[in-house]
């Protein structure tokens, strides 16, 4: 039967051991907590690093690119506007061509400036006082011109001009009453493209496009003749809202599978700049902190439960141990009940608590008979086996939980019975006398005389009242002749019955 004590006392330490756990548990939890936050943040931090050289790097590229349409947009406007000079028709193709193309922007990227007349014929050309023969009238940059007398600066798409892959820029001319007199165009070749973007320390899997305003790719590096004047309008899966102006955009792109951050800048010009990095270039120092400190985190974890599971064992394997210990303390070593020890501690709680409640304490006092006659005539070892057999036959009717059956000294045995009228502890004290004399047969005779007695606690009472009443009741049984139960009817005593 369990001490409620020692029951405490083990509930104690696995509690503590419990509480062990649960606070290593949400310390692990809170520092994973902090750390996943770190380490979210350190991404944060790389893709706005990233996303602000890219922007940088767009800035720059776009700059160049503008700066370069101005330049030769200039050149094309002064064609434009010289035509509509009426002495330009008199003076010698020498003389013309000073005039026209004297300011003309020069560079080995652009390509010689052209005029073309109302229907298409090639009329002056900068490479040549005696061009030869030329129609354009069905190409785009022509016939957007022709038709539109709002144009301004047009961009081509991509096409093959003059032997080399190049885009086309042309301005409308008119004369003075707004008649559309032709168009004066010049070419950028892909080459300026191809040296500028060389000029770039890129790593694989970076990206740079330009586009026309109606998202006509224009120039892309990798480059590829494939993806040039693909119009990305043209794609149901890509919207222009996944990358607007000035944004970011992480994810697939509309050209290939790979994952990259873009960024596009745009001014005022006719063209703009998308530039994209592997999102895996992008967070690849991130990944490798990422990896080492959750590898370093994941071992920490792994050490502090295994600590918290090995401290938490060994609190409960001390629970355990101080759990026994005080069981043998409190334990007689031949019988297995309480000892005289333990009977005392128990005797006062159980006194205070019918104290404070007004319930009944009843006590059997039991008393081994002729036992000091029998041990001298058997021996001691007979005698332990005696007492050991008496103990079992009380152990065997004393069944609740709160009773505290004990060894009260050499062959005297002590039953504490809370909350037990008179009454009944007297039929308790005939059931264990009944199971010890059944229990004794052959040459190991014997019987127990009981001492009965009940009460409740009155003001100036202790519990040695109620021992000294089971006490007498016993010595009562001895002197009636043995082998019975008498319960107490001492004066002075609130007997319950």
């Amino acid at each position: 039967m369990p001490f409620r004590r020692g029951h405490d006392a083990r509930r104690r330490w696995r509690l503590s051991a419990k509480l062990l756990v649960a606070a290593s548990v949400a310390t692990v939890l809170g520092f994973s907590a902090v750390c996943a936050g770190v380490m979210f943040d350190m991404r944060r931090g790389e893709e706005q690093l990233a996303r602000r050289t890219l922007e940088n790097l767009a800035s720059g590229i776009e700059a160049d690119i503008s700066r370069n349409i101005e330049l030769y947009d200039l050149s094309l406007r002064a064609v434009a506007s010289n035509l509509e000079m009426p002495e330009i028709r008199s003076v010698s193709k020498e003389l013309r061509q000073l005039i026209l193309f004297d300011h003309a922007a020069t560079a080995k990227h652009f390509g010689a400036i052209q005029v073309f007349d109302s229907k298409g014929d090639l009329t002056i050309d900068a490479a040549s006082l005696d061009p030869q023969p030329e129609n354009r009238s069905d190409e785009e940059y022509f016939t957007v011109q022709r038709d539109h007398s709002d144009t301004g600066l047009y961009i081509s798409r991509p096409m093959l001009h003059r032997g080399a892959y190049a885009i086309v820029l042309s301005r409308r001319i008119v004369g003075e009453d707004g008649r559309f007199l032709g168009v004066v165009v010049g070419s950028i070749r892909f080459s300026y493209f191809h040296d500028l973007f060389g000029r770039l320390n890129l790593v694989p899997g970076d990206t740079i496009t330009v586009l026309r305003n109606d998202r006509t790719i224009i120039m892309r590096t990798p480059f590829d003749l494939d993806v040039i004047g693909k119009n990305l309008a043209d794609q149901l899966d890509w919207k222009s809202e996944n990358l607007k102006i000035g944004g970011a955009f992480s994810g697939r792109g509309p050209v290939d599978d790979t994952a990259r951050l873009y960024v596009r800048r745009s001014g005022n010009g006719p063209l703009y700049v998308v530039v994209g990095k592997p999102l895996e270039a992008v967070f690849n120092l991130w990944r490798t902190e990422a990896i080492r400190i959750g590898a370093i985190m994941g071992f920490l974890v792994l050490f502090v439960l295994s600590a918290t599971l090995v401290l938490a064992r060994e609190i409960v394997r001390r629970g355990d141990a101080e759990d026994r210990l005080e069981e043998l303390a409190t334990t007689d070593a031949l019988t297995g009940l309480k000892n005289r020890r333990k009977f005392d501690a128990e005797i006062d709680r159980e006194w205070r608590r019918a104290s404070r409640y007004g319930q009944p304490v009843a006590l059997l006092m039991i008393d081994a008979d002729h036992f000091k006659a029998y041990n001298d005539t058997y021996g001691h070892q007979a005698g332990d086996q005696v007492l050991v057999g008496i103990a079992i036959c009380i152990s065997d009717a004393v069944r609740r939980a709160g009773d505290c059956p004990a060894r009260f000294g050499g062959e005297e045995f002590a039953v504490l019975l809370p909350n037990m009228t008179a009454l009944e502890a007297f039929n308790l004290a005939e059931t264990i006398r009944g199971k010890v004399q059944q229990w004794c047969e052959g040459e190991l005779i014997t019987t127990v005389s009981i001492g009965v007695a009940s009460m409740r606690p009155l003001a100036g009472q202790q519990w040695s009242d109620l021992i000294e009443a089971a006490d007498k009741a016993l010595y009562a049984a001895k002197a009636n002749g043995r082998n019975q139960s008498v319960l107490a009817t001492a004066p002075k005593i609130a007997l319950v019955a």
